[in-house]
């Protein structure tokens, strides 16, 4: 198993996370409602712990094994580089491929999209700076 530097790794899943709570409440909460379909009471429902702990876990496996590919030791722009990259094309285009069969929103991909590069930036610039 590649050395991983955990400390990192839990401070990159818990940015992650932190991203993610600001991007999809206060930037683009009513937009990304609408464009997901969601009413008031669907984003207000559902076991919260459930979501929000399943969101920190998920997040915390993207930024282990991102470290498994950064490797031990990556030159910091090498962390920003590969994680604007792996955001935008993997995860983006991967998203965008299925919105298109399902007839998705360009709003929604856009949204969802712009959060995994912006994502995987900060979890690669994270890995990268902190030696």
């Amino acid at each position: 198993m590649p050395h991983v530097n955990w400390l990192a790794v839990l401070a990159a899943a818990l940015a992650s996370f932190v991203l993610g709570g600001v991007w999809y409440s206060a930037l683009f909460s009513k937009a990304w409602q609408a464009a997901a379909g969601l009413s008031d009471a669907d984003v207000a429902g559902g076991n919260k712990a459930l979501m929000f702990g399943g969101a920190f876990v998920l997040s915390l496996a993207q930024s282990a094994v991102f470290a498994m590919f950064l490797g031990p030791n990556p030159a910091p722009m090498l962390g920003v580089g590969a994680g604007f990259a792996a955001g935008l094309c993997w995860v983006a285009a991967g998203l965008g491929i299925t919105y298109i069969f399902e007839r998705r929103s360009p709003k929604l991909f856009l949204i969802n999209g712009g959060y995994a590069t912006l994502q995987f930036t900060a979890i690669g610039a994270i890995l990268g700076f902190w030696h």
